[in-house]
C-alpha cells in the first residue's frame, strides 16, 4: 500500500509542476502587459498635456478609430 501512494504522488508530479509552470509564465505575460498599457498611458496623458490637447477619456482607450468618428 505505501508503494501505491507513492507512485500516486510520482504520477501528479509532472501535472502539477507543469501546471505551475505554466500559471507562472501566463501570470508574467499578463502583469507586464498591464505595466506596459499603464506606462503607455501616463506617456501619451504628459503628450497629450504637453500638446496642450484635452485628455482622453479611460473608458475609450484603445479602442477603435471608426468607433471615435
Amino acid at each position: 500500500m505505501d508503494n501505491f501512494w507513492l507512485n500516486a504522488l510520482w504520477s501528479l508530479a509532472p501535472t502539477v509542476l507543469v501546471g505551475l509552470v505554466f500559471w507562472v509564465i501566463m501570470r508574467a505575460i499578463i502583469r507586464s502587459d498591464r505595466d506596459e498599457r499603464a506606462a503607455y498611458a501616463k506617456v501619451e496623458a504628459s503628450e497629450r498635456a504637453r500638446l496642450g490637447l484635452p485628455a482622453q477619456d479611460p473608458h475609450s482607450a484603445g479602442g477603435s478609430r471608426e468607433a471615435a468618428n
